[in-house]
């Protein structure tokens, strides 16, 4: 049939009439070989371009940025009747992201209702409906600041309203051996439940805890609300509003909790060129283990990690102030430092302006209000090229706060920045203490070095100076606080590429007044190198040294690895930590793309050693499990279950998640199961219904989600398979793909009175996919084909009769259906 068609259209091709006065072209049918030549609807091919008056569902693609389907009308010309031209509306018109001075030109044909190309010089459009894609041509000099993943604010989507839960739950089964020891099962989780309405995302943050001892002793279970909030994105402005209970959000001031309203620039809806950083934590875990952030009691991140060197590196950017670390290792040991989410120093580009804005009053864990009503609100201003002046000051009862400092792009030198904080204090029954606070950071980035960054700073606190947060506690009653004094902070991270060698080495160290200083710091070392016959081997130490509320630890970690087989890593690993030993041999293989796992064993000073993980990402969660021995000592057994659901008018799915709340996109394939998606994260599967939810999509940058074609089955076909979107931050996307689900077959239509049909009709089902095109003697070849299903027979524009398909379809495809079309 193919060839008939292909054919055809040369002949077509060869013989057409054309008329000077119009690009209309007109068929000779005579040089077809057909038995009824009048029996033939050749309208939709009579002119090159041309789309039927009506109205069309397309994606519009803006140069190299696609935007969501959506119907477009296609009317006659104003100029010219026989010419159909695409009807962009007013409505349409934001997304786009014409400047000022651009949308000021723009003319309108249609009585107003569509937007005339011709307006701006250079814009030109065409619509490809095998696509259905318009595709539209505007010079950039038109258009607002855009990149490759980053596009203005006019076409950001706030996405679908919808609810969600997402979920991290941790499990431990801990068996000692040893004397004394406490053996039990742990189970803990956390994450966030919330809704969507609009612009609005409305949070609820939750954590829980159930112990239980092998002596029969067990803890109540725990389980808190921690968090209950709402924010939106005002894109106009550029801001974030969140109303609630949340964590004060300042380059200038502590962090504390309260319940309120804040305002703020958020940097993450700027160009990823001009964002910050995000704090990482880093450190050695002698033995299978969970490591937990938090923040004043609230849980950040929970997760599960291997005996190794780690880093955790996807935290919140918006997080701020020291966050509390704690390592619990499945031999029962357990870890616990503070790191401090310092960031480079406080610069503000030229000509812009960042400020936060907050009031509210000071709460605890359990959403109780305690302390005076209070404001605070700061600000940073880039005043010229190189200079920065930042600002701020904070109040509430008996306590106030000022802030004043300067930054300087000091070009090849790095940047450098410098405050002071002036505070005075009436505590009940005590004089004001007033003391002040200085700051300076530092920080420089070596690019003809490799990508280095350093980051320094420092901080002295006087003896009268006291925080927000010092004095809100004196309402909880909590007097005996630590009061800083001085601070020293410093990052680096160096690559010597001529020698494939990378370091990187963090300290912190935290003095007080009232009590005994903290410090920690980690150092690393490694390099590849090709070793006979092996390439790619990797060397590596690692080194660490924490105190904290008087407590010590310091251990070292030593590994060689190199490739093993196509997906494997064979590995030697030695660590020392309070003086025990451990000689490790270990083996990690990459199975897939969602699954990989890892075996060990090895012999300490106190015993043998055995461990494995194993990692499963499914479409619906994550799932990690792990186990570790050691010979007359303990064994244990972890898991870890990690996933969410989403809900929304369009439909659902259960899902893996790793940022709780965060965004995510619904793909909807219109009830066909089983369509494999990647392009963010691994590859998922839509459900039963035809949905799955695409996770941990970024905010604010341009996400492209794809049909991996390569493993679609054989009998789906996929119209559409690629989609763009940039969302608001916590937003739910929404992208309809159009896949064709069914066998295909050679067919003979005949219509009621036993004729063919026209050559050319188009034959549609039931979700208006063309599934074929009439031949010669009414032949099709057909898609889509469903048991029982109906098909819808046009020509003329029109729908003319029905192909009600067989109940059951041979299994022999190859056959010639007979259909009839009544």
């Amino acid at each position: 049939m193919l060839s008939i068609i292909t054919l055809g259209v040369i002949f077509l091709a060869v013989f057409a009439k054309t008329s000077m006065a119009s690009t209309k072209v007109q068929f000779n049918t005579d040089v077809l070989d057909l038995k009824d030549r009048s029996n033939i609807d050749l309208s939709q091919f009579s002119r090159k371009g041309f789309i039927l008056p009506g109205s069309y569902t397309l994606a519009i693609n803006i140069n190299a940025s696609t935007l969501p389907e959506r119907v477009i009308y296609f009317y006659p010309s104003e100029q010219d009747k026989n010419e159909t031209l695409s009807c962009i509306s007013p409505e349409i018109i934001p997304l786009i992201g014409l400047k000022e001075a651009a949308l000021s030109r723009l003319k309108w044909w249609h009585n107003g209702e569509c937007l005339d190309f011709q307006s701006l010089n250079g814009v030109t459009s065409r619509t490809d409906l095998g696509k259905s894609t318009l595709f539209i041509s505007i010079p950039q000099a038109y258009l607002e600041y855009s990149s490759p993943t980053w596009d203005p604010p006019a076409r950001w989507e706030e996405g679908i309203s919808g609810l969600l839960f997402d979920y991290n739950v941790n499990a431990q089964n801990v068996s000692q051996k040893v004397q004394g020891a406490k053996s039990g099962t742990n189970v803990s989780g956390n994450g966030t439940t919330g809704a969507n309405f609009d612009a609005w995302r409305f949070r609820a943050d939750w954590q829980a805890r159930h112990d239980r001892r092998d002596t029969g002793a067990q803890s109540p279970t725990r389980w808190d609300w921690s968090r209950f909030y709402g924010y939106r994105a005002l894109r106009r402005i550029g801001a974030k509003l969140t109303a609630g209970e949340d964590y004060l959000n300042s380059n200038l001031f502590d962090s504390f909790r309260y319940t309120g309203l804040n305002l703020m620039s958020d940097d993450n809806m700027l160009p990823p060129n001009l964002r910050g950083y995000a704090p990482e934590i880093s450190g050695v875990a002698k033995n299978n283990a969970k490591v937990i952030i938090s923040q004043q009691g609230r849980i950040i991140k929970e997760v599960q990690i291997p005996a190794g060197p780690y880093r955790i590196q996807d935290l919140d950017s918006a997080v701020s102030g020291n966050l509390d670390v704690r390592v619990e290792e499945q031999d029962g040991e357990v870890h616990q430092f503070q790191v401090n989410t310092a960031t480079i120093p406080y610069l503000t580009r030229p000509g812009q302006f960042r400020y936060k804005t907050t009031v509210g009053k000071p709460s605890d864990f359990a959403h109780n209000i305690e302390g005076p009503l209070f404001a605070a609100g700061e600000f940073a201003w880039g005043i010229s090229n190189g200079w920065s002046l930042y600002s701020g000051g904070i109040g509430g009862g008996d306590y106030h706060a000022l802030s004043l400092g300067i930054g300087r792009d000091l070009l090849a030198l790095g940047a450098l920045s410098t405050d002071v904080t002036t505070s005075a204090a009436k505590f009940a029954h005590q004089e004001t203490q007033r003391g002040n606070a200085w700051r300076i950071s530092y920080a420089k980035r070596f690019d003809q070095l490799g990508s280095q960054v350093t980051f320094a700073g420092y901080r002295f606190s006087d003896s009268g100076f006291r925080s927000m947060g010092e004095y809100v506690n004196t309402f909880k009653g909590e007097t005996n606080s630590g009061r800083n004094k001085e601070m020293y902070t410093l990052s680096l991270n160096q690559q010597f590429e001529s020698l494939n060698l990378t370091t990187y080495l963090n300290y912190n160290h935290q003095t007080y007044w009232n009590q005994d200083a903290n410090h920690r710091y980690d150092f690393s070392l490694s390099r590849s190198v090709d070793f006979a016959k092996f390439k790619n081997v990797n060397l590596s130490l690692t080194a660490y040294r924490n105190k904290f509320n008087q407590m010590s630890d310091s251990g070292m970690y030593m590994s060689l690895s190199l490739p093993w087989g196509q997906s494997g890593t064979a590995s030697y690993n030695g660590s020392y930590a309070k003086g025990n030993t451990l000689n490790n041999v270990s083996y990690y293989r990459r199975v897939s793309d969602t699954d990989s796992y890892q075996i060990n064993g090895g012999i300490a000073s106190t015993g043998t050693d055995l461990g494995g993980y194993y990692t499963h990402k499914s479409t619906y969660a994550q799932f990690n499990t792990s186990a570790s021995y050691r010979a007359g000592q303990y064994q244990a057994l972890g898991l870890s279950l990690q996933g969410g659901a989403t809900i929304t008018p369009q439909g659902g799915a259960l899902h893996s998640a790793s940022l709780a709340g965060g965004t995510r996109m619904l793909v909807d394939t219109e009830d066909v199961a089983g369509v494999p998606f990647s392009g963010i994260g691994h590859s998922v599967k839509t459900n039963q219904f035809g949905k799955a939810i695409i996770a941990d999509v970024s905010s604010y940058y341009r996400n492209s989600v794809r049909i991996n074609v390569d493993k679609l089955d054989d009998n789906m076909e996929a119209l559409k398979s690629v989609a763009q979107g940039t969302f608001t931050e916590g937003a739910i996307g929404y992208r309809r793909f159009n896949v064709i689900s069914g066998e295909k077959s050679m067919a003979t239509v005949r219509l009621a009175d036993g004729s063919p049909p026209p050559f050319g009709a188009s034959v549609f089902n039931k979700k208006n996919q063309e599934t074929g095109i009439i031949n010669d003697g009414g032949s099709v070849y057909l898609s889509g084909i469903q048991p029982g299903e109906s098909m819808t027979l046009r020509w003329n524009d029109e729908d003319q009769c029905r192909i009600n398909l067989p109940q059951q379809i041979p299994a022999n495809m190859s056959a010639n259906l007979s259909l009839s079309c009544t």
